[in-house]
């Protein structure tokens, strides 16, 4: 079991950064592959960036490359995702997510995770 706590969300203005962090409980995180998901009201869940277990590998959405970052520090079991340059759309809910397949390369399918986290909002005003 892999527990995923999100934290950093909050309002921010067009244009502004936030950083997210999301703790995973559990010794085998570092062995996983993580990404970031989210969700605006009416709108279906996104990929928006994965992380494989070693961190030599990213991916990201379109929308998103060149503004936003994953990265991870398995010492402290935590994920992050710097997200810059944000846009008004961007208002969701954010949610961490664990792929359980040891040493994972990392995958923009949210149907290939098996753990996540309860979210965090993050609210861009325009």
């Amino acid at each position: 079991q892999v527990q995923l706590v999100e934290s950093g969300g909050g309002l921010v203005q067009t244009g502004g950064s936030l950083k997210l962090s999301c703790a995973a409980s559990g010794r085998t995180f570092r062995s996983y592959a993580m990404g970031w998901f989210r969700q605006a009201p009416g709108k279906e869940r996104e990929f928006v960036a994965a992380i494989s277990w070693s961190g030599a590998s990213t991916y990201y959405a379109d929308s998103v490359k060149g503004r936003f970052t994953i990265s991870r520090d398995n010492a402290k079991n935590t994920v992050y995702l710097q997200m810059n340059s944000l846009k008004h759309e961007e208002t969701a809910v954010y949610y961490c997510a664990c792929a359980a397949d040891a040493f994972g390369g990392g995958t923009t399918n949210g149907h290939e995770y098996d753990y996540w986290g309860q979210g965090t909002q993050v609210t861009v005003s325009s």
